[in-house]
């Protein structure tokens, strides 16, 4: 046993003093089970030995972990052990592929060389064998080529998968997707590889990359703004030159519907992208320096940062997709905001003044302000602009250099990004900044656009620029610049950074000791007076210190507390009676559980009053938004989610409220009263009708939960689907873990509204993440949640098809789930464009995987148009279907196309196939034309030719096409001249034998699968294949019959009669 353990080899480099973890001992445990299984065994014995194995679920899961561990770290044993593997695996490696994601994303910089090295072998092999997922690991591995990095080990990854790409170059071809990010990240890896050393594999990627653009450029136009931004990066490369030369002047030649490259500016990137240019390790620390990192404790972590990943010169070049990560991707919550967690502007002000590089930083600029040149308030996000704003006005202080250079650049960049698109980025700009003070982030301009720390030339550039935003403000506006940061109606937390003693007049802002600083809690107090706090040596030296200033937040002030009691109690005044009484009993007391006390005897005066005025209810629902501010605004979803802290969440006064309002009865009238005083909170703090929402679900009440949020609606005077949309929207901006608790509850309380709607599904697939993904796919196979209906699934695919990509991808994702049957996906089929509706089209192809050909299958599939060559979805269906349904699919399409040619006469063979009968039915409805069927049969044999493809060898087939050709018009013949060669070429074939008799000539009218595919079939299968004929023809004839309605109605015996006597479909000679 000991000399086993000591032979095992190495799946990660680990230290003497580490210990291995879980994952590690899984694998050797799983390496051990296998060598116990075939050691000493024959070849053939050990695949017995495997086969036998695998038969036990958990034995499956060891013997596939097993062989993945020789492959990864035995070179040598690899190929066997890959051949192995596929011949045991039960689930299309998708075991394999799951494993060998997590090593990637969470273990990859502890792979030893050789698992490295042996990762890529893997990748090449799946490659190859088309393993269904591959393209997944392959962009997970794509993201560890980092920017910024010319190490050895980097550049043999970049330079591994670019080999890869190119010599699978049609299976690449086959994933937009992929394709997308795989020109996006050699883009961005392309501006590293400029020294000489790399010269060989520069060229390699920039041929390829331009290939691939040129090609694929419609689906290269997914990536949106950032596409340019890195084209621009190497445009002096000459192909490159040539390609924009193209980009600017002849779009069309790069895809037809490409208008320009203003098309590209306009279209946000989206996150996947600005994630995928960092690796997975990076990800994780940026993530947990914005959101766990307190302000002030944030030095040590951004050094430890900048010593790993940028200390070396090439590294610069990182910091721009580090800004575009922060800025495109991480979105704090209000309730984050609102913590002393370090803001995001603080750490792009560390990227921006540690650059050492003069290019590099004005690449990081261009990238903080990319989102501002073409933003549009409808269809992108404030939170894209908010860091550039912020950055700029807390570096006033401390570092005005800093925000003298960012307000340099944002003027320079309108007349000098595009001559010809100035005016189109001058509005982006000037629509960012009206949308930066309509969110309240600053509440005005003038102090940062005319501060007397910018010297006068650039002051005078600024004012010209931006005149409508250098207005001065009123005595308010001035007060409010340092007191009133807010972000989606909240605070910003770093509001109070500032101190509020600064006072903008040219007196006060000279440089100098008398320079008003950030005041400590004990300074204050002193806020009325105008004195300008001296800064003491200590604060020097911590502005000196930290590359922004040092920002500290303060606790809220007695002083404070006193204004809000006093605003409070002006609107208190107004209420009368026991009902005042017990608002300023809920406000003075400091005890949550008296609160609560002081709640409950508050609704029950509410209740107890016979007709409450509404003046009253206005001014108590006024008062309670105000005195419940911090629960209304604070964070209510716990972090570790279980019964004790769902119950702690609820247990405050505003719960008290609505649990009230849920323990009454349905349809009592004392629910109004407290349902009109909710309703007028609503209207102050929208966050009321969502915070209902997760009591009803928090709460152990089993009944009257829906009813409750329903007479809610009614109470706001608002449809149930509109509230419901306007407040889970409400819950997703401020929570999104939240609104992902809350969706599976909804659809189970509220299934005539949530259930099939679009609106409501896009907002889903639109918020979650993998994980989130996954819970919602658990819910559904556990079956505690239901999203589609039969009757709105096909108007909810239509809507779909103009999400974005990745949101598509999780609705069919969802939609796979729930198990869909291919019947209802069918009708929208006809009329999905094949360029424009990829998503939707590969999903709805990997459903026909699943199924057998049938004749409904096969009238749907066939109607659509016929556009060769790009259009290659029925091909790549009945191509499939012919691998293993040959004979059956030849069977069903014959009888299909001999239902468009029958043989009748002339006027009913005009009302069969007219028109009138598909408009009756709805587009896509009816079943093909002849000129389909025949299109699509002519585009599968042309990109079918292998020896081993029978398909018109079929005598079902055979028969058909003589029928389609006798009876078609002169002009289908001469179009389908070459298939319909296929039918006579077969029948000379076939006519030569009949001499030799016997057995064979009574089976010359049947057996031509047999003589052309040298297929060894006995009378026994060739009376079976007979027997699926007849089947399969009376269910094309069944289907036939349901579309042409009049053959049906008119004169079904006669038609039927016609069949029977046809001399070219008879089975006999």
């Amino acid at each position: 046993m000991e000399q086993t353990i000591s032979t095992t080899p190495k799946l990660f480099v680990t230290s003497i003093v580490e210990n291995k973890d879980e994952l590690e001992e899984k694998y050797e445990r799983s390496f051990n089970t296998l060598q116990n299984l075939i050691s000493g065994l024959s070849e053939k014995e050990a695949q017995n030995a495997l086969n036998n194995a695998v038969c036990k679920d958990k034995n499956h899961e060891e013997v596939s972990l097993g062989l993945l561990f020789v492959i990864l770290t035995e070179p040598q044993s690899a190929a066997k052990s890959y051949r192995d593997l596929t011949l045991i695996t039960r689930d299309g490696l998708t075991l394999v592929l799951n494993h060998l994601t997590q090593l990637i994303l969470e273990r990859y910089l502890r792979l030893t060389d050789t698992v490295r090295t042996q990762v890529l072998w893997l990748v090449r092999e799946m490659i190859r064998n088309a393993v269904t997922n591959v393209d997944n690991l392959c962009w997970n591995l794509m993201r560890h080529a980092a920017g910024g990095d010319v190490s050895s080990r980097n550049i043999m990854l970049v330079e591994a998968l670019l080999d890869i790409y190119k010599e699978n170059r049609s299976w690449l071809d086959k994933f937009p997707v992929l394709i997308a990010s795989v020109v996006y990240a050699y883009l961005r890896l392309i501006e590293d590889h400029a020294v000489p050393a790399l010269t060989q594999l520069r060229h390699k990627e920039v041929v390829f990359v331009v290939t691939l653009i040129r090609e694929r450029f419609a689906d290269c136009l997914v990536i949106g703004r950032d596409f340019v931004r890195l084209l621009q990066n190497v445009a002096r490369i000459p192909e490159f030159e040539q390609l924009w030369r193209d980009l600017l002047t002849n779009p069309k030649s790069l895809c037809p519907t490409f208008t320009g490259v203003l098309q590209l500016l306009q279209t946000r990137t989206s996150r996947r992208f600005l994630q995928s240019r960092l690796t997975p390790d990076m990800e994780r620390k940026l993530v947990f320096l914005t959101s766990q990192v307190r302000f002030g404790y944030h030095k040590r972590y951004q050094e430890w940062f900048q010593r790993q990943y940028l200390a070396t010169p090439e590294s610069q070049s990182l910091r721009c997709d580090l800004i575009r990560f922060i800025v495109g991707v991480i979105h704090p919550t209000n309730e984050l905001l609102c913590s002393d967690i370090i803001p995001r502007w603080a750490v792009i002000g560390w990227l921006l003044t540690t650059c050492t590089s003069s290019v590099a930083a004005s690449n990081a600029k261009l990238a903080l302000f990319y989102d501002w040149l073409f933003f549009e308030a409808d269809k992108d996000n404030i939170m894209n602009i908010e860091p550039a704003i912020l950055v700029m006005h807390h570096s006033m202080r401390s570092h005005p250099a800093v925000t003298a250079t960012l307000l340099d650049f944002l003027c320079r960049i309108i007349p000098n990004f595009y001559p010809l698109l100035a005016d189109k980025v001058r509005a982006g700009i000037f629509s960012s900044l009206r949308q930066i003070l309509e969110k309240r982030v600053l509440p005005t301009l003038f102090p940062l656009f005319d501060n007397p720390k910018l010297d006068r030339e650039l002051r005078a550039m600024v004012r010209e620029a931006f005149k409508e935003f250098c207005l001065p403000p009123t005595t308010e506006g001035k007060d409010d610049f340092n007191s009133g940061i807010h972000m989606n109606t909240k605070e910003e937390p770093t509001e109070q950074m500032l101190d509020g003693q600064e006072n903008h007049t040219p007196s006060n802002n000279h440089l100098g000791d008398s320079e008003p600083t950030f005041s400590d809690d004990e300074e204050e107090t002193a806020a009325p007076t105008l004195t300008p706090i001296p800064r003491s040596t200590e604060d020097e030296e911590d502005d000196d210190d930290i590359p922004l200033a040092k920002v500290r937040l303060k606790e809220k002030p007695a002083v404070a507390e006193g204004k809000l009691q006093e605003s409070e109690l002006d609107i208190v005044q107004q209420l009368e009676g026991e009902i005042r009484v017990a608002v300023e009993t809920l406000h003075l007391e400091r005890d949550n559980e008296a609160k609560c006390q002081a709640m409950e005897r508050l609704v029950q005066l509410v209740i107890q009053e016979e007709d409450m005025d509404a003046e009253v209810i206005s001014l108590l629902g006024s008062c309670l938004c105000t005195v419940l501010k911090e629960q209304l605004e604070g964070k209510v979803f716990p972090v570790d989610v279980n019964d004790e802290t769902l119950e702690d969440s609820i247990g405050r006064p505003l719960f008290v409220m609505l649990r009230n309002v849920v323990q009454l009865p349905e349809g009592d009238p004392r629910r109004h009263p407290i349902l009109s005083v909710l309703a007028e909170m609503s209207s102050h703090q929208p966050r009321v009708g969502y915070l209902l929402l997760y009591f009803l679900k928090a709460c152990k009440l089993n009944d009257g939960k829906s009813s409750a949020y329903c007479e809610f609606c009614q109470a706001l005077d608002k449809e149930l689907e509109s509230c419901l949309l306007t407040d889970l929207e409400l819950c997703q901006e401020d929570d999104v873990n939240l609104f992902c608790w809350l969706v599976p509850e909804v659809y189970i309380q509220f299934p005539s509204v949530a259930i099939g709607h679009a609106q409501l599904l896009h907002l889903v697939v639109s918020t979650v993440d993998a994980a989130q993904l996954q819970d919602l796919v658990c819910h559904i196979l556990q079956g505690r949640l239901v999203m589609f209906r039969s009757d709105s699934f096909r108007a909810l695919l239509s809507a779909s098809l103009s999400w974005e990509t990745f949101e598509q991808y999780f609705l069919w994702q969802l939609v796979t789930a729930h198990g869909i049957p291919i019947d209802y996906v069918l009708p929208i089929l006809p009329r999905l464009e094949f360029s424009s509706h990829a998503e939707a089209l590969t999903s709805i192809l990997l459903m026909l995987k699943q199924e057998r050909p049938t004749a409904e299958l096969l009238k749907h599939l066939l109607s659509r148009e016929v556009r060769p060559p790009q259009d290659v979805f029925v091909v790549s269906a009945l191509k499939y279907w012919c691998q293993e349904h040959e004979e059956k699919l030849g069977e069903l399409v014959a009888n299909l196309l001999s239902s468009r040619y029958p043989n009748t006469s002339p006027n009913k063979r005009k009302r069969g196939g007219g028109g009138a009968n598909r408009a009756g039915l709805g587009a896509g409805a009816g079943p093909p034309s002849a000129e389909q069927v025949l299109g699509h049969l002519d585009q599968l044999r042309q990109c079918c030719r292998q020896n081993n493809f029978h398909l018109y060898s079929l005598d079902s087939m055979q028969r058909a096409l003589q029928q389609a050709q006798s009876l078609c018009t002169d002009v289908q013949r001469k179009k389908f001249s070459d298939l319909f060669a296929l039918a006579e070429v077969d029948e000379v074939e076939t006519a030569a034998p009949k001499p030799s008799g016997g057995s064979k000539v009574s089976a010359a009218g049947r057996g031509r699968k047999g003589v052309s595919s040298n297929s060894s079939t006995g009378g026994g299968s060739k009376a079976a294949a007979a027997s699926k004929s007849r089947a399969a023809t009376k269910e094309v004839s069944e289907s036939s019959e349901e579309s042409s309605e009049e053959e049906e109605i008119v004169k079904p015996r006669h038609s039927k009669k016609r069949k029977k006597v046809n001399p070219v479909g008879s089975d006999s000679d």
